[in-house]
């Protein structure tokens, strides 16, 4: 298996035996690791996609001359062009298993968001900018420092959410810590209501608008997006949409017509693929996201064009996310003996193969980021895109000023 894997630069594999062997033409990401046991190198062969982060975890896989993301890269460079029959079987038969994997009913999608956001607050405030957006930063020259391509990123979604009067009723559908609703409100006059299924990011958002003295302009509820019944000027969700699941998609853009005035304009800001449908991959699924799926925007536009509203706008943000994961990886590193006081060794390993191979899915592989412009009616926003980038250099340079 790995001599038809590794056709690009150098891995070495030290095998349980002490035997050692090299892959590879030498050239390019070069890597190494040793298998401790005969019990891991059969995980390997038969469900790689699971085993690999398992047994990095466990310790029965552990990197030889660099780190676990100098092995990912060797490897996820070369799955470019080779597919493994053990990845490829496993794939379809998740895909096949789609809708009872992100079956994300209201009680199982509290379950699922439980399990990543209910994590210690603090371990978020040791990796992620200052006001903890926990999605896609954007990059416009792309040396930025985090926080100000995190801040780049809220000008460039409220820009697309065409916010031209104070007032404006906002609806954010997975607010998180409260960071997007919190800047709608403060820098645009808009008053928000933020719903999460996560009990610690509701605390925490709340805290943060009584701080912030915006207590009168945000609400926070605790609130499946299904079950919201009122009606906004706006709706924004940000990395909320890789949690719904594709058999939900009718029932989330029904919710965002339902709840969408009829002049009103809604933005939806996902993780995409670029090469069309898949399946999550498994140990992402098993210990970070259960539940979750990233779309490719073929299978979201294809509900889109039966839930009666209308795409105002569609925008493909590439290796953005790499730039924010690289950010990312590199506090998790710095704080790493911090967020070992906080858990463990074993959960600082499964994060650092969380965050590189996330990275490298978008540097090597299909992954994306898409903002969807979504009306009921096609006349709620000009003509042109000229609006967008006059209201987000108006916001920059307000910014600047202060």
């Amino acid at each position: 298996m790995l001599a038809r894997l590794v056709r690009r630069g150098s891995f070495l594999v030290i095998w349980p035996n002490g035997r050692r062997s090299e892959y590879g033409d030498g050239k390019g990401f070069r890597a190494g690791i040793e298998i401790r046991d005969a019990a891991t190198v059969r995980a390997l062969a038969l469900n790689p996609g699971l085993a690999l982060g398992e047994a990095y975890m466990d310790q029965g896989l552990v990197p030889v001359n660099g780190n676990i993301h100098d092995v990912l890269c060797v490897v996820m460079d070369n799955l470019r062009d080779v597919r493994l029959p053990a990845l490829t079987m496993n794939a379809r038969l998740r895909k096949w298993l789609r809708p009872l994997l992100q079956a994300n009913g209201a009680h199982r999608a509290k379950h699922n968001v439980a399990h990543h956001y209910d994590l210690n607050g603090r371990l978020y405030s040791l990796f992620l900018d200052r006001d903890r957006q926990y999605s896609c930063a954007y990059f416009q020259r792309g040396d930025e420092t985090l926080e100000e391509a995190q801040a780049a990123k809220k000008r460039h979604i409220a820009a697309k959410l065409k916010l031209d009067r104070p007032d404006l009723s906002v609806l954010d559908i997975g607010c998180g810590w409260g960071g997007m609703a919190l800047t709608l409100a403060r820098d645009y006059g808009a008053r928000v209501t933020g719903i999460t299924l996560s009990e610690e990011q509701l605390a925490a958002a709340r805290a943060r608008a009584d701080e912030a003295g915006l207590a009168d302009r945000v609400t926070f509820e605790l609130m499946d997006y299904r079950a919201m019944d009122r009606q906004f000027d706006r709706i924004v969700s940000v990395g909320m949409f890789e949690h719904v699941g594709v058999p939900n998609y009718p029932a989330f853009f029904a919710t965002v017509k339902r709840c969408l005035k009829p002049d009103g304009v809604a933005l939806i800001h996902s993780i995409g693929r670029f090469e069309g449908p898949d399946a999550t991959n498994p140990w992402i699924a098993k210990y970070i996201f259960p539940g979750g799926y990233s779309p490719a925007l073929s299978e979201a536009l294809s509900v889109v064009e039966h839930s009666g509203l209308v795409m105002g706008d569609i925008e493909i943000l590439r290796l953005h996310y790499a730039k924010t994961l690289a950010h990312w990886r590199r506090r998790f590193a710095a704080n790493r003996d911090a967020i070992a006081s906080l858990y463990d060794e074993r959960f600082c390993r499964m994060f650092e193969f969380y965050l590189s191979g996330s990275e490298l899915s978008f540097r090597l592989a299909d992954h994306m980021n898409f903002q969807i412009q979504l009306m009921r009616d096609q006349e709620a926003a000009p003509l042109t895109r000229d609006y967008m980038f006059e209201q987000e250099r108006r916001a920059k340079l307000a910014s600047a000023s202060e």
